[in-house]
């Protein structure tokens, strides 16, 4: 590492506010590094806090109390004319993230390292020129500008228009009725928000399902939900056209050989986010991006080697316990290089907070197959268990993967109530390298939803002869 003199003003620039960032910066103070963070945004708090993680997932929750009193009637319970007050909706969630964000601007205001508000751009190898006119220098940098919403594939949606994962929370009304573009997991969530809220939704999905990173199983339960809930859902698609039609917006695209048009009031764009890193200039300094993604290794060094990355700009998982992560190996790396970690992904963790829940982590059938890892799975449906059927909980399943020669457990995914919660007993289990005979041996109350983990590791327990001790 560069230590501090004559020749820089820091030891660490830290450039981006968020969850990443931020950890690099609380990171680097404790390791004794001269700190600067840099955040350029409008708000500050970064993306899980203003406009991805907390506000969608406070108003899912408002969606699921919504859906749980609209259908009381399952456990006899009369409830009559169940209505709602979208503003009051907003304005909770509103008042959660206010909170949130206050917190986070409290933690770099008074943090032990300089707080700047301003954007930088690289004007050379060490030298930061920002938005503010000044210019500092640093021994190292790690960046961390996350994410922004994606441009488009059809030029005719800058002019219809659309609503974005941003613009969509902070709506004043509800539409009438709305189209989806995209699958993935802030597509999903979003649907069954608005469609819980008494929109009509349309969802287009390009690929074969929802979900395409998870195992198909997983996604086709969750289809069958969203139909069931009255989305209509179209996979497999290609978007042709947009356009206004009256006061309505129309999608053209194809889908199974045939041309389809779907007319809604708004059109919700949720075809993904792209690294944030078009203004920091990293060409003229020679950080290597590839696909729109700053390129880093295992120890998140950029091809700069004093240039380090986390978080959403490298583009690989769009997950703030992972930005975290990484902000905090790139600053151990930057203070010991002597003995440097590497980011370890075996135990990655992705959660879809729609209803049911998804939840993976580790291996999915889909990843084993792709990296051609032997593996055996068995599965395990809520609708045969105990305290899921008490919640008339009854969608979805959990299964484990495991290898076969071991018995190690490789990966697990559930799809039902509370996925994102139970998720956690297999990190745990896989944290500690468990094999599923441990899984299964390990007690658990009765009726638990968590016990439902208990049959898939009996199933595969079964099929993994363990050596027989010596005996003497």
């Amino acid at each position: 590492m560069h230590s501090t003199g004559e020749r820089f003003d820091y030891d660490l620039a830290v450039i981006g506010g968020g969850s990443g960032g931020y950890a690099a910066a609380r990171t680097a103070v404790a390791e004794g590094l001269k700190t600067v963070i840099l955040e350029g945004g409008e708000q500050v708090g970064g993306l899980c806090i203003l406009r991805g993680c907390m506000p969608t997932k406070a108003l899912l929750y408002a969606a699921e109390v919504m859906h749980l009193a609209s259908h009381s009637q399952t456990w006899g319970i009369r409830t009559q004319d169940v209505s709602f007050d979208f503003a009051q909706v907003m304005a909770r969630k509103n008042a959660l993230i206010q909170d949130f964000a206050d917190y986070r601007r409290q933690q770099l205001v008074n943090g032990k390292f300089k707080f700047l508000r301003a954007n930088a751009r690289f004007a050379g190898a060490h030298t930061l020129e920002l938005s503010t006119g000044e210019k500092l220098t640093a021994a190292n940098f790690v960046i961390a500008t996350g994410s922004t919403i994606a441009r488009p594939p059809l030029p005719q949606l800058e002019d219809l228009g659309y609503l974005t994962s941003d613009t969509a929370l902070n709506l004043s009304r509800l539409p009438k009725s709305l189209i989806v573009l995209g699958g993935g997991p802030v597509a999903v969530e979003l649907a069954q928000f608005f469609a819980r809220f008494r929109v009509q939704v349309t969802v287009i999905q390009r690929s074969a399902h929802v979900l395409n990173a998870v195992d198909d199983d997983a996604a086709g339960e969750l289809e069958k939900v969203f139909r069931r809930e009255g989305i209509e859902l179209y996979t497999g698609t290609k978007i042709l056209d947009a356009r206004r039609v009256d006061d309505q917006k129309e999608i053209v695209f194809e889908h199974l050989g045939q041309t389809v048009r779907v007319r809604a009031e708004e059109v919700l764009f949720a075809l993904g986010r792209a690294p944030n890193i078009a203004s920091l200039s990293l060409e003229s300094i020679g950080v290597r991006v590839e696909a729109g993604r700053i390129a880093t290794n295992a120890q998140m060094q950029t091809s700069q080697r004093h240039i380090y990355a986390a978080g959403d700009c490298t583009g690989l998982y769009e997950i703030v316990h992972i930005a975290i992560q990484q902000g905090e190996i790139a600053v151990h790396n930057v203070a010991h290089p002597d003995r440097m970690k590497l980011m370890d992904y075996r135990l990655l963790t992705e959660v879809v907070f729609t209803e049911p829940q998804i939840a993976v982590v580790g291996l999915t059938e889909k990843r084993a197959r792709a990296v051609n890892r032997h593996y055996m799975a068995a599965s395990y449906p809520f609708n045969d268990h105990g305290k899921s059927l008490i919640m008339e909980a009854k969608d979805g399943f959990v299964k484990l993967l495991a290898d076969p020669v071991s018995g190690e457990i490789i990966g697990g995914c559930c799809v039902g109530p509370a996925g994102g919660e139970l998720i956690h007993e297999i990190v745990a289990a896989m944290c500690k390298r468990m094999t599923v005979h441990e899984l299964a041996a390990m007690p658990h109350y009765h009726p638990t939803l968590a016990e439902i983990w208990t049959y898939p590791a009996e199933e595969l327990a079964a099929q993994v002869l363990l050596p027989r001790p010596v005996t003497r």
